[in-house]
């Protein structure tokens, strides 16, 4: 379900009578050189614009996989609890680090909000932060001979 509305899209998953629909699809995506149209009732075609037609191949691949999908607009505000879903922490963590400054949030009333573009900021820094020092990890480990590479 694609939300245009000011809130946080609904996750798209396939529901079990879909599934062999869903397989005839990916099948016709993989076809070398496909190229998807819109055809309405009465038989008008369209073709789809590249960057809907990658959009629309990485979703249905994910949820083929049995992934849920969300699409969020990139104006969206998030409350604290659906920025802590995307993060994957806990609530009082993300209060934290919104206290802390971490991230920026507004006030509505007496609510904090979270705009979607910094919450992705975020989590980009984070991972990137997690996979350097998981590196600089690897690296003092086999200097000190605790981790061998197999090559």
């Amino acid at each position: 379900m694609i939300s245009g509305q000011n809130k946080l899209s609904h996750l798209i998953t396939v529901q079990e009578q879909e599934a062999a629909s869903m397989q005839e699809v990916v099948r016709i995506l993989q076809r070398e050189g496909s190229q998807l149209k819109l055809v309405d009732a009465n038989g008008e075609a369209v073709t789809i614009p590249d960057s809907i037609d990658q959009a629309l191949r990485q979703i249905v691949q994910a949820i083929a996989s049995g992934k849920s999908v969300s699409i969020i607009p990139q104006d969206q505000e998030l409350t604290t609890q659906q920025a802590a879903d995307i993060l994957n922490v806990s609530r009082p963590y993300l209060i934290k680090l919104l206290e802390q400054g971490e991230i920026p949030f507004i006030t509505v009333g007496t609510h904090r909000r979270v705009h979607i573009d910094e919450v992705m900021k975020y989590k980009q820094q984070r991972d990137t932060l997690r996979r350097k020092l998981l590196q600089e990890l690897i690296e003092m480990t086999e200097e000190a001979g605790l981790y061998e590479d197999d090559e």
